[in-house]
């Protein structure tokens, strides 16, 4: 059985759609780091997404036990396309019924030059099955994205997209994802230690 322990990067303060824009995160509060490192296990693979924010939150995690697996672009958070960098106030004026099937029916729905649910849970299924496949048995530290972790969510419980949008996952929370093959068991959702 491999088992992740998915960690929402830090808080990036921004009021914004953030996706492959790479902006920092605030790692200032110190504690709650410390808090999140020892729930943590102290022996594991460790791997970020590319994009600042995950890799910054991995790299305050790391432990000497830790082994670190290069960041990768696969495990980054959602294409927003066009609609990265702008409220969601101005998304739903600019593209009212694009953006509410985003929200209400997503699967295939794509923003403007952006990814889909599905295109992007594709890109980050292959990405943890070939690491699953990899390290069988291992515990696996990844920091990553909210929308990264809940199609991990929605795979695990067998749900629709639109039920794992249900879940909430905050900033340097864990949620814990256990692989045996193909089967997924959702151990634990948005732990703030």
């Amino acid at each position: 059985m491999t088992v992740w322990h998915w960690v929402r990067h830090g808080p990036t303060r921004e009021k914004t759609f953030v996706g492959w824009r790479d902006v920092p995160a605030d790692l200032s509060d110190t504690a709650r780091l410390d808090r999140l490192r020892a729930h943590l296990p102290t022996s594991a693979l460790l791997i970020a997404s590319d994009l600042r924010r995950a890799s910054a939150t991995a790299d305050a995690l790391e432990g000497a036990d830790h082994r670190r697996l290069e960041d990768t672009a696969a495990l980054r958070e959602f294409n927003f396309g066009a609609w990265d960098g702008l409220p969601f106030t101005e998304i739903a004026e600019r593209d009212p019924d694009l953006s509410r099937a985003y929200w209400e029916t997503p699967g295939d729905v794509a923003p403007p030059g952006g990814e889909s649910w599905n295109a992007a849970a594709e890109r980050i299924n292959a990405c943890v099955d070939a690491i699953n496949a990899s390290h069988p048995d291992a515990q696996i530290i990844a920091a990553a994205h909210i929308g990264v972790i809940l199609t991990q969510v929605q795979r695990a419980l067998g749900v629709s997209p639109y039920q794992a949008l249900a879940h909430e996952i905050d900033n340097l929370s864990c949620t814990r994802i256990a692989w045996a093959g193909n089967m997924g068991s959702v151990e634990q959702i948005n732990h703030c230690p």
